[in-house]
Order: C-alpha cells, then structure tokens, then sequence
C-alpha cells in the first residue's frame, strides 16, 4: 500500500477521533454546515497517520470505519476535495493490500474469486470518488475528459496531482481484474493518460510512487501491446533515487514484471531477498505500513517461485 502525501505523525489520531466525535454532537448545531467543513478539513488530512503504523492487521481492521466515517461527512461536504482524496487514496490502498491480497493467497476458489470480485468493486469505488474531485469546479469535465482525455487534462495542474494519481491508479487496478469485460479493457488508454499528467506535473509525487506505477505499466506488457522491459527499469531507477532506497515496493513490483517476464530468477530472488532485508520497523518510519504490505507480498511471491519459473 503506497504511502499518502504529506506524511503526519500518528500523534494525530487522537485529534481524529474528537473531530468526528465533534461530527457527531454538532449535528445539530448552528451553523451546521461551516462545522463540519472544519471537520472535513481534519479528518482527510489526519488520516495518513496509518502510513507510520506497524501493524498491518491493526490498520485492516481500522480502515473500513474511517472509510465509511468519511463518506459519512461527504454526504454533508459532497464537493469536499480533500475527503474525495482521502476516499480515493483510502479505498484503493486498502482493496490493494488486504482485499486483493488475501483473494490471490486464497486456497478457496470461491473465496478467491469473491474476494477480487469485492476489489474491483472498492477500485471502481475509488475512481469514482476521484473523478469526483477532478470534476469539483470544472462543470463538464467528465464529458470532456471521456471525449478528449489528453485536452481535458492539460488544464489540470500541480495541485491536482494527488487526485490524479489515486484516480489512475484505482482505474488501472479496477481494469486489470477484469481482463475478461473488453469494455473495462478499452478504458485502459484513460486511467494511463491520468498517470501520465501526474508523472509530467510531479515526477516526484509520494518519494517517486508515479514511477512504480510506469515500472508495471511498462513491465508488465509486452512490447508488442506497447511494454518495454528498458523503460520499467529506468522508471526502477528514478523511483529508488526519489524515494532514497527507503521504498521496496519498487523491488517488489521489478521483481514481479520484469524479473518474471524475462524468466529471470536469480534477479527475481535477489530483488525479493533485497525487499525483504529491509527493516522495515525500524527504518523509514514515514514508509513504515508501506513496506510492510509489500514484505508481505514479497514473501507470497517467492514462494510461487517454482511456479512462476520454468527452470
């Protein structure tokens, strides 16, 4: 699970719970409406103190009552562009480590199957949330972006990024668990084109998380649907130095494109083993959640090692 933007120390958690609890008593209270602003304003950026955490299961079973807490203050805010981030950024983190994740690890092919029913269900949710906010004041902008997606987003700036990226992202992810349903299939081209914005206006966005993205967007086809093995490793490179070797996801997610495509193993085992070195309690703190999820998926892939791999 990718680390939110602008990484708050879990000391903030605290100050959360009161503000929804402050939610919950101005209810009905005057005026209602500038209160749960303040609220809002709160509450979707307190939130990324689940980055610093170190207990994974804690945060699986956290996530889904902030989530509802959050769409609960969206009902009275519904053009509120932090919560709208905060729901993008917070349904695909947690439909990408633990709902999907424990539908691949499965040994259930019912349970597998329903779980990455409900991902792409929480992913689909996630890209609505975000269109949302990249519609907030710009009447008309879905229609032009599902026209010309490459002029209705040329407008967007810096700013934007962030919502760019978690609606991106909750898109693609959502698509490649239907690799069944051509019409998901054919708006590939449009959750690509919102990364590719984000990657022009702020390469450097979240310690290089836009890169990792490209490193599986590249890796991961190949060259004749437009892959390229080159391309993901220069995205590799660039996703290490922004983030200062503090990420192993980028390790993780080589390993898993490129490594396999190549049939590669021994740099599949070397880039694991190098994820999985990393102490990921005690180093990078503002990572920390992060790194553990993709531990977690490093020691579920090396484990398929023989069957990933022919020889």
């Amino acid at each position: 699970m990718a680390k939110a933007p602008g990484t708050r120390s879990r000391t903030r958690t605290p100050g959360i719970i009161a503000a929804l609890l402050l939610a919950v008593w101005a209810a009905g209270c005057s005026p209602r409406t500038y209160v749960l602003r303040q609220v809002a304003d709160g509450v979707s950026t307190g939130g990324e103190g689940f980055a610093t955490d170190d207990d994974p299961e804690l945060v699986r079973d956290s996530v889904p009552f902030a989530l509802k807490a959050m769409e609960s203050l969206l009902s009275g805010q519904p053009e509120h562009r932090g919560l709208l981030t905060s729901l993008a950024r917070g349904f695909t983190q947690y439909a990408a480590a633990f709902v999907w994740q424990d539908a691949v690890e499965a040994s259930d092919p019912e349970a597998s199957l329903a779980g990455r029913d409900r991902a792409r269900r929480l992913y689909l949710r996630a890209r609505d949330y975000g269109m949302r906010g990249l519609s907030v004041g710009r009447p008309g902008f879905r229609e032009a972006f599902a026209a010309e997606p490459a002029k209705a987003l040329a407008a967007l700036q810096a700013e934007d990024v962030p919502l760019l990226f978690w609606t991106g992202v909750s898109w693609s992810l959502a698509i490649s668990t239907a690799q069944d349903d051509p019409g998901m299939l054919a708006d590939l081209p449009r959750g690509e084109a919102l990364l590719r914005r984000a990657l022009a206006l702020r390469e450097d966005f979240d310690g290089g998380a836009i890169h990792e993205v490209f490193i599986a967007f590249e890796g991961g086809r190949p060259e004749a649907m437009g892959g390229s093995a080159s391309r993901a490793r220069s995205h590799f490179a660039r996703a290490m130095e922004l983030s200062r070797g503090r990420k192993v996801s980028p390790l993780v997610t080589l390993a898993e494109t490129v490594a396999v495509r190549a049939q590669d193993r021994k740099e599949f085992l070397e880039l694991l083993g190098r994820a999985l070195a990393f102490d990921a309690r005690g180093e990078a703190p503002e990572y920390r959640l992060a790194n553990l999820v993709a531990q977690r998926k490093a020691r579920w892939l090396k484990g398929r090692v023989d069957e990933l791999f022919l020889e």
